[in-house]
């Protein structure tokens, strides 16, 4: 009898299937650099962001849909925004015959050096359709007025 493991979602870890699945797990070229078993991505993800800017304000905005408001955690210090969430989900299914219990853990942290002439105070962030804006005004530039002579009479 053979042990078949589908891929479906995160049931299995994609580390344990490839295991499984070359067929290589016991093989001196385990270590071969040309194995997908070294090819796993362990990258993190991290969300997308677009920044623009206009006279009045800079706006930041980040992807990460799938994602409720609750979730976000967004912290200014020094000039640095910082934009994080975690969220966590459990499902749990109990039958006269098994048990079953999945979750998952997803995390990420951005940070931005704003610069000097943002009014921190009047940040605002706004959550739709998987889009995270915020909107950073800038202060006002005052322009002075060129120099003008008075003469004494």
């Amino acid at each position: 009898m053979a042990l078949v493991l589908k891929r479906n979602g995160n049931l299995f870890p994609r580390v344990v299937n490839d295991l499984m699945e070359t067929g290589n797990m016991f093989t001196p070229d385990l270590l071969d650099f040309n194995n997908n078993l070294l090819n796993w991505d362990f990258s993190v993800k991290s969300p997308s962001v677009n920044i623009t800017e206009n006279d009045k304000e800079y706006k930041i905005e980040l992807a990460a849909p799938g994602l409720e408001k609750k979730d976000f955690k967004i912290e200014m210090e020094d000039k640095v925004l910082t934009i994080s969430s975690e969220k966590e989900e459990e499902t749990k299914e109990e039958n006269e015959n098994y048990k079953r219990r999945e979750f998952s853990y997803s995390s990420f942290t951005r940070s931005f050096q704003l610069p000097a002439d943002i009014l921190a105070d009047k940040i605002d962030a706004k959550y739709e359709n998987g889009i995270l804006k915020l909107a950073v005004p800038k202060k006002e530039v005052t322009v002075s007025k060129p120099r003008k002579e008075i003469k004494v009479s």
